[in-house]
C-alpha cells in the first residue's frame, strides 16, 4: 500500500518515472522554457526549484548534489555560472506555468513551464564592414556605375558538372503518398 506517499505516479515504473522527471529538469534548464502536459509540469517544478536553489549556494557539495540529479557536468556549471546568478535576489518562484489549452488527441492539458527569468537572446548586430560593402540605402547606384548597365552574370563553376537537359523533356511531379491520402488528415486546423 502507498500510505501518505507524495508525487505522482504517472503510470510508470519508479525508474521510468525518474527518468521522465530528470529529462524534463534538463529540458527545461537547457531550453528555459518548454511545453508539456499540466500534470508533468507539476511533477518537475519541485525538482527544478531545488536545484536553482542548489545553484544559489554554489558550494561543492551543491553541485555534487546537482550533478547526482543531472548527470551533465555541462549542465551542472550551466546552471551553477548562469541560472543560478540569476536568481540571486529572488527567495523562491523559480518557475511558473503557464496555461495553453488542451491537445487535439486527448484532450490532455497543455502548459508552458519556464523559468521566471529568462536569459534573452540579443540580436546580431551588423558589423560596419558589412554595412559598407551593402548598396547604400537610397537606392541610387555608386558615381562610378551606370544606371542603366546590367550587371554581368557570374561566370559558371569551372568544376561543377553543366546538366543538359533533353528537349521537350520536364521534370514530372512527385507522386504523392496513397494518391494524397496524407491531405486529409493533415489540415492547418490540425496544427496548434
Amino acid at each position: 500500500m502507498r500510505h501518505a506517499k507524495a508525487g505522482l505516479q504517472f503510470n510508470r515504473f519508479t525508474s521510468w518515472r525518474a527518468a521522465t522527471l530528470k529529462s524534463l529538469a534538463r529540458s527545461i534548464l537547457v531550453y528555459q522554457s518548454i511545453k508539456t502536459t499540466k500534470v508533468r509540469a507539476k511533477a518537475v517544478k519541485p525538482l527544478v526549484e531545488k536545484l536553482i536553489s542548489l545553484a544559489k549556494e554554489n558550494s561543492l557539495a551543491a553541485k555534487r548534489q546537482a550533478n547526482r540529479i543531472l548527470n551533465d557536468h555541462q549542465l551542472v556549471s550551466l546552471l551553477f555560472n548562469e541560472i543560478g546568478p540569476r536568481f540571486a535576489n529572488r527567495a523562491s518562484g523559480f518557475t511558473r506555468i503557464l496555461d495553453i489549452g488542451k491537445r487535439r488527441g486527448d484532450n490532455a492539458e497543455i502548459v508552458i513551464l519556464e523559468l521566471t527569468e529568462i536569459k534573452k537572446k540579443e540580436p546580431k548586430k551588423i558589423k560596419k564592414e558589412e554595412k559598407s560593402k551593402e548598396e547604400p540605402v537610397s537606392g541610387q547606384p555608386h558615381e562610378h556605375e551606370h544606371p542603366h548597365a546590367e550587371k554581368e552574370k557570374p561566370a559558371p563553376h569551372k568544376h561543377a558538372p553543366e546538366e543538359k537537359e533533353k528537349p521537350g523533356s520536364e521534370k514530372k511531379p512527385p507522386k504523392k503518398f496513397l494518391g494524397g491520402i496524407r491531405g486529409i488528415f493533415k489540415k492547418e486546423r490540425d496544427s496548434l
